[in-house]
């Protein structure tokens, strides 16, 4: 299986990020000394805050169906909320270029459409009674709602794209959640040969994350009229964010609590998933307890927190993180081509974020 790779064209470049000095506008780069602490407070200093309502007031009208089943769980979908990352990734995104929030705003919906629709089916699929703690559409409905919802959505998505000013954003989308579904019927089967255990996650984690960040960030530049070189390197700036933003998703099961996660940690453990602290544990340690434990196709709790035990002593996290790290990285490297700005700032202060985040 071949390790999927950004459609933005360029070689992966990896840096140190770290602080610069400040040009006549007050702008600096980020360092970790200055980062933000919370989503929140990251939009109110970039001044994102009001255009982000404006994307969830948009959500809401043309999420309410003449079907008051599908007006019901859409607004109960939507209104779970998230962090909206996506949609401010596309925001900002085109704010390097000429913005206009009429011009970007369906793409910035669309996002959240696509990553809406998509968690409602990914929650059917894996029967989850809740996500982040909030109870799912099916658990709450039933199978045939959730999947109604999920596509009453990804069509919702595809009119946003419509109204969106620059056609190539339709192809982008359509890339995105053709790969998303491919990424979904991918997953990481074994942990040794450890290449091979690291092919099949990061084409896994490429496929289904990584490239909706990547097709936010190439729209959001489209639609503020970026040149191509802009957008591709826009594109490569949003997969690399992708791919360290799943793998300190799969670090939290391992460091995190149910209070922060709304799921319980070693979650991706009782389910079988196989993920990147894991298989480096593995690849770092000839534990019996870790290979015994993938044998287990319902591990007890004890067995769980044991494993979980295993693989932080064995830096397994340690090193997943730093794996993020250089993804971020590489991220930022790819804004060295735009102008010191406060929408520069955001993204690269996200990034920060997505490293640093606890939940």
């Amino acid at each position: 299986m071949a390790m999927y790779q950004s459609t933005s064209s360029g070689a992966d470049v990896s840096v140190t990020v770290g602080p610069r000095t400040s040009n006549g506008d007050g702008y600096a780069q980020l360092s970790r000394s200055n980062s933000v602490n919370t989503i929140v407070e990251l939009f109110e200093r970039v001044q994102l805050t009001a255009d982000l309502s404006a994307v969830e007031q948009l959500l809401l009208e043309h999420t309410a169906s003449r079907s008051l089943l599908i007006a019901s769980a859409s607004a109960h979908t939507i209104r779970s909320g998230g962090k909206r990352l996506r949609a401010a990734l596309a925001l900002l995104a085109a704010r390097l270029g000429q913005y206009s929030l009429p011009n970007v705003i369906h793409a910035a919906a669309a996002v959240e459409l696509i990553q809406a629709a998509s968690l409602v089916h990914d929650d059917l699929v894996d029967q989850a009674a809740r996500r982040r703690g909030r109870i799912t559409v099916h658990a709450r409905w039933d199978n045939d709602v959730a999947l109604m919802v999920g596509d009453y959505f990804f069509a919702l998505a595809a009119a946003e794209m419509g109204r969106s000013p620059d056609s190539r954003i339709i192809g982008y989308y359509a890339h995105a959640v053709q790969t998303i579904v491919e990424g979904e019927l991918s997953p990481v089967t074994v942990v040794e040969p450890t290449e091979l255990a690291l092919e099949q996650y990061y084409y896994k984690t490429g496929a289904k994350t990584a490239s909706l960040f990547e097709a936010a960030c190439k729209s959001g530049m489209a639609a503020g009229g970026g040149s191509e070189q802009q957008i591709a390197a826009l594109g490569r700036y949003g997969f690399d964010l992708g791919v360290a933003f799943q793998i300190i998703d799969d670090v939290l099961d391992f460091t995190g609590d149910e209070q922060t996660l709304g799921k319980p940690a070693g979650n991706d453990l009782r389910q079988g998933t196989i993920t990147l602290p894991l298989i480096l544990a593995l690849s770092r340690t000839k534990s019996p307890t870790l290979r015994m434990f993938l044998e287990h196709a319902q591990p007890s709790d004890a067995q769980v927190e044991t494993v979980i035990s295993e693989v932080l002593a064995s830096g397994g996290v340690d090193a997943a993180i730093a794996e993020a790290r250089r993804f971020i990285s590489q991220a930022v490297a790819q804004l060295a081509e735009f102008p010191p700005s406060v929408a520069h700032r955001g993204l690269v202060e996200l990034a920060m974020f997505v490293l640093d985040r606890k939940a």
